[in-house]
């Protein structure tokens, strides 16, 4: 009835089944994929060495900017992961964001804060990323709110129903795309993926659900670095994903360039149009 959103286009040239897709299952948690992946990590964290030596050390790079790079381009170099479900309809999101969550002090009862920042795969490097990171972290853990955390405070300031109704509210106008951008683009929920480290608090990796609310179609979870009886060391990365975006080959070969490139990270230091050269003549995913 609407086919218009301020922050996507809607998906043309479908197939039947994959159009009709979201009318058999209309709910995120009922279209989930749940996938383990398992990234050798002993390049990766020499990498990282070697790279921190020029680095301050309140400056590190660690595991997690690695994932988030690697993600970050598979956003443009496999756009149709990018999609979400909204009014029976899928669309294609413009440009690429990612959520994620950090403690302000890696100690128990600290506050968890939730980050979104939009990624420039295609146009920034590795270390202008990490460096974007650290920046909009920063103030977070300096105690400044975001948007979104400022919105819910005043929120809560209202009677139960009253919050009930809004929400309510604003998901009848995001269903027929009326929602305003502002809302939107500071929403942690309306995002290309939802990456959470419990590796950062040495937990083992382990699904999550995704939301109804917003446009996430991905949650991904790290877990520990551990070493495996062939003394080589990993981590493991649990997906949730909902299938109405793509089919299972297409994703599942977006989700092994995740792994490929940070088993080999000189590859998270090419631009998205070299990576998209090689991936070409089958060198790289």
């Amino acid at each position: 009835m609407f086919p218009w959103r301020n922050d996507a286009k809607p998906v043309k040239d479908l197939s039947a089944m994959r159009r009709f897709m979201p009318f058999i299952s209309p709910r995120r948690n009922d279209s989930l994929f749940l996938m383990m992946q398992e990234i050798q990590v002993d390049a990766a964290l020499e990498y990282l060495e070697k790279k921190n030596r020029e680095r301050p050390p309140e400056q590190r790079l660690t595991l997690f900017h690695l994932f988030l790079r690697s993600i970050s381009q598979v956003f443009v170099l496999r756009p149709g992961v990018n999609r979400f479900v909204k009014a029976g309809r899928l669309w294609q999101r413009e440009g690429v964001y990612l959520t994620f969550s950090a403690k302000r002090k890696i100690e128990d009862g600290s506050p968890m804060l939730t980050i979104k920042r939009r990624f420039h795969a295609e146009s920034e490097s590795l270390e202008e990323m990490v460096d974007g990171v650290m920046g909009t972290l920063r103030p977070q853990r300096a105690g400044k709110q975001t948007q979104s955390d400022k919105e819910m405070s005043l929120l809560l300031k209202l009677p139960n129903l009253v919050i009930q109704l809004l929400l309510k509210a604003a998901d009848f106008l995001d269903y027929f795309g009326l929602l305003p951008k502002a809302i939107t683009e500071s929403d942690p929920l309306y995002s290309s993926a939802f990456i959470a480290n419990l590796g950062s608090i040495d937990y083992p990796a382990g699904f999550h659900h995704l939301w109804e609310r917003g446009t996430c179609s991905i949650f991904g979870v790290m877990g520990r670095v551990e070493e495996r009886p062939d003394g080589k060391r990993s981590m493991q990365v649990a997906y949730t994903y909902d299938e109405r975006i793509e089919d299972g080959l297409y994703s599942y070969h977006s989700l092994e360039g995740v792994r490929e490139r940070i088993e080999d990270p000189e590859l998270l230091e090419l631009s998205t149009d070299e990576l998209a050269r090689r991936a070409s003549d089958g060198s790289v995913r």
